[in-house]
């Protein structure tokens, strides 16, 4: 789903409401989520899962067209792990 299916979605489910106004609250959620991973944070979200940061550490890759070895820095990467309800309803014969 798309952030714009996302909207259009909750239009539908919710027709007294002004589509801008979605259109802001969704932005405005989806911004607050990366600006507090951003800070280090990590964001927990009940009921649906958690976002955190984590760090993968430097290593030495291979360019895979020339096989040339490659310096791959640190870097930083979103981490999303989902709610014992949304595992639920994904794996329901678990």
């Amino acid at each position: 789903m798309t952030r714009a299916e996302l909207i259009n979605r909750i239009a539908e489910a919710h027709p007294d409401l002004n589509r801008a106004t979605i259109q802001d609250v969704v932005l405005t959620i989806f911004d607050k989520i990366a600006a507090s991973l951003s800070d280090g944070h990590r964001v927990e979200l009940r009921g649906f899962g958690s976002f955190s940061v984590r760090t993968r550490q430097s290593r030495v890759g291979r360019n895979p067209t020339t096989g040339e070895s490659v310096f791959v820095p640190t870097k930083a990467v979103p981490h999303f792990r989902p709610s014992k309800e949304i595992h639920e309803r994904l794996n329901p014969h678990l």
